[in-house]
Protein backbone atom coordinates (compact mmCIF):
# COMPACT_ATOMS: atom_id res chain seq x y z
CA UNK A 1 0.00 0.00 0.00
CA UNK A 2 1.49 3.35 -1.00
CA UNK A 3 1.98 6.24 1.41
CA UNK A 4 -0.68 8.52 -0.03
CA UNK A 5 -3.34 5.82 0.32
CA UNK A 6 -2.39 5.27 3.97
CA UNK A 7 -2.68 9.02 4.53
CA UNK A 8 -6.14 9.02 2.97
CA UNK A 9 -7.22 6.29 5.38
CA UNK A 10 -5.86 8.35 8.27
CA UNK A 11 -7.71 11.40 6.92
CA UNK A 12 -11.00 9.49 6.79
CA UNK A 13 -10.52 8.15 10.31
CA UNK A 14 -9.61 11.53 11.76
CA UNK A 15 -12.57 13.20 10.05
CA UNK A 16 -14.98 10.64 11.49
CA UNK A 17 -13.45 10.84 14.98
CA UNK A 18 -13.43 14.64 15.19
CA UNK A 19 -16.99 14.91 13.83
CA UNK A 20 -18.26 12.24 16.23
CA UNK A 21 -16.61 13.89 19.23
CA UNK A 22 -18.12 17.25 18.27
CA UNK A 23 -21.59 15.68 18.19
CA UNK A 24 -21.14 13.81 21.47
CA UNK A 25 -19.59 16.68 23.43
CA UNK A 26 -21.15 19.69 21.67
CA UNK A 27 -17.69 21.19 21.52
CA UNK A 28 -16.35 22.03 18.08
CA UNK A 29 -12.61 22.42 18.60
CA UNK A 30 -11.64 18.79 18.10
CA UNK A 31 -9.83 19.58 14.86
CA UNK A 32 -7.90 22.25 16.78
CA UNK A 33 -6.94 19.58 19.31
CA UNK A 34 -5.42 17.30 16.67
CA UNK A 35 -4.03 20.16 14.53
CA UNK A 36 -0.49 19.83 15.87
CA UNK A 37 -0.52 16.01 15.84
CA UNK A 38 -1.94 14.73 12.55
CA UNK A 39 0.64 16.44 10.27
CA UNK A 40 3.34 14.55 12.19
CA UNK A 41 1.61 11.28 11.30
CA UNK A 42 1.30 12.20 7.62
CA UNK A 43 4.92 13.36 7.34
CA UNK A 44 6.10 10.29 9.23
CA UNK A 45 4.23 8.04 6.81
CA UNK A 46 6.03 9.59 3.84
CA UNK A 47 9.42 9.42 5.57
CA UNK A 48 8.71 5.84 6.62
CA UNK A 49 7.84 4.91 3.03
CA UNK A 50 11.47 5.72 2.22
CA UNK A 51 12.60 3.57 5.12
CA UNK A 52 13.76 6.73 6.93
CA UNK A 53 16.79 6.63 4.62
CA UNK A 54 16.07 9.83 2.68
CA UNK A 55 17.80 12.88 4.19
CA UNK A 56 15.30 15.42 2.86
CA UNK A 57 12.28 13.49 4.13
CA UNK A 58 13.94 12.87 7.48
CA UNK A 59 14.65 16.60 7.89
CA UNK A 60 11.07 17.47 6.91
CA UNK A 61 9.76 14.97 9.45
CA UNK A 62 12.07 16.37 12.15
CA UNK A 63 11.04 19.97 11.45
CA UNK A 64 7.33 19.12 11.48
CA UNK A 65 7.88 17.25 14.76
CA UNK A 66 9.46 20.36 16.30
CA UNK A 67 6.57 22.46 14.96
CA UNK A 68 4.06 20.03 16.45
CA UNK A 69 5.76 19.81 19.84
CA UNK A 70 5.86 23.58 20.21
CA UNK A 71 2.26 24.07 19.10
CA UNK A 72 1.00 21.23 21.32
CA UNK A 73 2.70 22.77 24.36
CA UNK A 74 1.28 26.23 23.67
CA UNK A 75 -2.22 24.87 23.03
CA UNK A 76 -2.12 22.76 26.19
CA UNK A 77 -1.05 25.58 28.52
CA UNK A 78 -3.94 27.71 27.23
CA UNK A 79 -6.37 24.95 28.24
CA UNK A 80 -7.14 23.81 24.71
CA UNK A 81 -7.23 20.13 25.69
CA UNK A 82 -9.29 20.69 28.83
CA UNK A 83 -13.02 20.12 28.90
CA UNK A 84 -14.70 23.32 27.77
CA UNK A 85 -11.57 24.46 25.94
CA UNK A 86 -13.49 25.28 22.78
CA UNK A 87 -12.31 28.13 20.55
CA UNK A 88 -14.35 31.18 21.59
CA UNK A 89 -14.97 32.04 17.92
CA UNK A 90 -17.18 28.98 17.38
CA UNK A 91 -19.55 30.18 20.13
CA UNK A 92 -19.77 33.57 18.40
CA UNK A 93 -20.47 31.91 15.07
CA UNK A 94 -23.12 29.61 16.54
CA UNK A 95 -24.94 32.71 17.76
CA UNK A 96 -25.08 34.03 14.19
CA UNK A 97 -26.34 30.83 12.54
CA UNK A 98 -29.36 28.59 12.82
CA UNK A 99 -28.54 25.22 14.49
CA UNK A 100 -28.91 23.26 11.24
CA UNK A 101 -26.67 25.74 9.44
CA UNK A 102 -23.95 25.39 12.02
CA UNK A 103 -24.13 21.60 11.87
CA UNK A 104 -23.58 21.72 8.11
CA UNK A 105 -20.72 24.15 8.73
CA UNK A 106 -19.33 21.70 11.27
CA UNK A 107 -19.37 18.80 8.80
CA UNK A 108 -18.13 20.52 5.66
CA UNK A 109 -15.84 23.29 6.94
CA UNK A 110 -14.63 22.41 10.42
CA UNK A 111 -14.34 18.66 9.86
CA UNK A 112 -13.79 17.89 6.17
CA UNK A 113 -12.13 21.08 4.91
CA UNK A 114 -9.82 21.79 7.84
CA UNK A 115 -8.71 18.17 8.00
CA UNK A 116 -8.11 18.27 4.24
CA UNK A 117 -5.80 21.25 4.74
CA UNK A 118 -3.85 19.31 7.38
CA UNK A 119 -3.25 16.59 4.79
CA UNK A 120 -2.52 18.95 1.92
CA UNK A 121 0.13 20.98 3.75
CA UNK A 122 2.16 17.79 4.25
CA UNK A 123 1.98 16.62 0.62
CA UNK A 124 5.30 18.27 -0.33
CA UNK A 125 6.67 15.22 1.49
CA UNK A 126 4.97 13.08 -1.15
CA UNK A 127 6.74 15.17 -3.82
CA UNK A 128 10.03 14.57 -2.00
CA UNK A 129 9.26 10.86 -1.88
CA UNK A 130 8.67 10.74 -5.63
CA UNK A 131 11.77 12.84 -6.41
CA UNK A 132 14.44 11.42 -4.13
CA UNK A 133 17.27 13.72 -5.12
CA UNK A 134 20.22 14.49 -2.86
CA UNK A 135 19.94 16.93 0.03
CA UNK A 136 21.41 20.15 -1.34
CA UNK A 137 22.20 23.77 -0.48
CA UNK A 138 18.58 24.83 -1.06
CA UNK A 139 17.44 22.24 1.48
CA UNK A 140 19.97 23.55 3.98
CA UNK A 141 18.76 27.11 3.54
CA UNK A 142 15.14 26.02 3.92
CA UNK A 143 16.02 24.21 7.14
CA UNK A 144 17.62 27.33 8.64
CA UNK A 145 14.70 29.53 7.54
CA UNK A 146 12.18 27.10 9.04
CA UNK A 147 14.09 27.15 12.33
CA UNK A 148 14.06 30.97 12.31
CA UNK A 149 10.29 31.04 11.74
CA UNK A 150 9.83 28.45 14.51
CA UNK A 151 11.74 30.68 16.93
CA UNK A 152 9.69 33.68 15.80
CA UNK A 153 6.40 31.94 16.51
CA UNK A 154 7.69 30.71 19.87
CA UNK A 155 8.61 34.28 20.87
CA UNK A 156 5.27 35.69 19.68
CA UNK A 157 3.26 33.07 21.56
CA UNK A 158 5.32 33.62 24.71
CA UNK A 159 4.78 37.38 24.54
CA UNK A 160 1.06 36.87 24.11
CA UNK A 161 0.99 34.34 26.97
CA UNK A 162 2.79 36.69 29.36
CA UNK A 163 0.42 39.52 28.46
CA UNK A 164 -2.69 37.39 29.00
CA UNK A 165 -1.38 36.10 32.33
CA UNK A 166 -0.68 39.66 33.54
CA UNK A 167 -4.08 40.82 32.32
CA UNK A 168 -5.82 37.96 34.12
CA UNK A 169 -3.92 38.73 37.32
CA UNK A 170 -5.04 42.37 37.17
CA UNK A 171 -8.68 41.40 36.60
CA UNK A 172 -8.59 38.82 39.41
CA UNK A 173 -7.21 41.49 41.73
CA UNK A 174 -9.94 43.94 40.72
CA UNK A 175 -7.53 46.21 38.85
CA UNK A 176 -8.07 47.67 35.41
CA UNK A 177 -5.42 46.23 33.05
CA UNK A 178 -3.02 48.76 31.57
CA UNK A 179 -3.94 47.44 28.09
CA UNK A 180 -6.75 45.21 26.90
CA UNK A 181 -4.80 43.53 24.09
CA UNK A 182 -1.11 43.05 23.41
CA UNK A 183 0.63 45.70 21.30
CA UNK A 184 4.26 45.33 22.42
CA UNK A 185 7.17 43.16 21.33
CA UNK A 186 6.56 41.50 17.99
CA UNK A 187 2.95 42.68 18.18
CA UNK A 188 4.24 46.21 17.64
CA UNK A 189 5.17 45.22 14.09
CA UNK A 190 2.31 42.84 13.31
CA UNK A 191 -1.14 42.40 14.79
CA UNK A 192 -0.73 38.64 14.34
CA UNK A 193 2.97 37.71 14.22
CA UNK A 194 2.20 34.17 15.37
CA UNK A 195 -0.14 33.77 12.37
CA UNK A 196 2.61 34.99 10.05
CA UNK A 197 5.24 32.58 11.36
CA UNK A 198 2.79 29.67 11.35
CA UNK A 199 1.99 30.13 7.66
CA UNK A 200 5.61 30.85 6.79
CA UNK A 201 6.75 27.50 8.21
CA UNK A 202 4.40 25.61 5.91
CA UNK A 203 5.53 27.65 2.92
CA UNK A 204 9.03 26.43 3.77
CA UNK A 205 7.76 22.83 3.81
CA UNK A 206 6.30 23.51 0.35
CA UNK A 207 9.75 24.79 -0.60
CA UNK A 208 11.24 21.37 0.14
CA UNK A 209 8.92 19.95 -2.53
CA UNK A 210 10.19 22.55 -4.97
CA UNK A 211 13.80 21.70 -4.06
CA UNK A 212 13.11 18.01 -4.66
CA UNK A 213 11.25 18.36 -7.97
CA UNK A 214 13.33 21.31 -9.30
CA UNK A 215 9.97 22.80 -10.29
CA UNK A 216 6.85 24.14 -8.61
CA UNK A 217 4.69 21.05 -7.98
CA UNK A 218 0.94 21.05 -7.44
CA UNK A 219 1.51 20.18 -3.78
CA UNK A 220 2.09 23.88 -2.98
CA UNK A 221 -1.73 24.09 -2.96
CA UNK A 222 -1.67 23.14 0.72
CA UNK A 223 0.26 26.26 1.69
CA UNK A 224 -2.01 28.36 -0.53
CA UNK A 225 -5.19 27.02 1.10
CA UNK A 226 -3.69 27.40 4.57
CA UNK A 227 -2.98 31.07 3.83
CA UNK A 228 -6.55 31.53 2.57
CA UNK A 229 -7.85 29.92 5.76
CA UNK A 230 -5.77 32.29 7.88
CA UNK A 231 -7.00 35.31 5.92
CA UNK A 232 -10.61 34.44 6.73
CA UNK A 233 -9.76 33.51 10.33
CA UNK A 234 -7.86 36.76 10.86
CA UNK A 235 -10.72 38.89 9.58
CA UNK A 236 -13.22 37.06 11.78
CA UNK A 237 -10.97 37.32 14.85
CA UNK A 238 -10.42 41.04 14.30
CA UNK A 239 -14.14 41.69 13.87
CA UNK A 240 -14.65 40.20 17.34
CA UNK A 241 -11.77 42.20 18.82
CA UNK A 242 -13.12 45.41 17.30
CA UNK A 243 -16.57 44.78 18.75
CA UNK A 244 -15.05 44.32 22.21
CA UNK A 245 -12.36 47.01 22.13
CA UNK A 246 -13.11 50.22 20.20
CA UNK A 247 -9.46 51.27 20.56
CA UNK A 248 -8.51 48.26 18.43
CA UNK A 249 -9.35 50.37 15.36
CA UNK A 250 -6.39 52.65 16.11
CA UNK A 251 -4.14 49.60 16.50
CA UNK A 252 -5.34 48.40 13.09
CA UNK A 253 -4.52 51.76 11.51
CA UNK A 254 -0.94 51.88 12.74
CA UNK A 255 0.10 48.19 12.68
CA UNK A 256 0.53 45.75 9.82
CA UNK A 257 -2.11 43.01 9.83
CA UNK A 258 0.10 39.92 9.46
CA UNK A 259 3.48 40.53 7.80
CA UNK A 260 5.80 42.22 10.35
CA UNK A 261 6.50 45.79 9.26
CA UNK A 262 7.40 49.11 10.85
CA UNK A 263 4.47 50.81 12.61
CA UNK A 264 2.74 53.67 10.85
Amino acid sequence: MDAIRICLYVYAGVCFATWLMSVLTREYSWVDRIWSLVPLAYTGIFAGAAGFHDARLNVMFALVTLWGARLTFNFARKGGYARGGEDYRWAVLRGRMAPWQFQLFNIFFITLYQNAILLLITLPADTALKHRTSFNVADGILTVVFAAFLVGETVADQQQWRFQQAKRADLDAGREPAARFVTTGLFRFSRHPNFFFEQAQWWVIAGFGVAAAHAVPWTVVGAILLTALFIGSTRFTESISLSRYPEYADYQRRTSAVVPWRPR
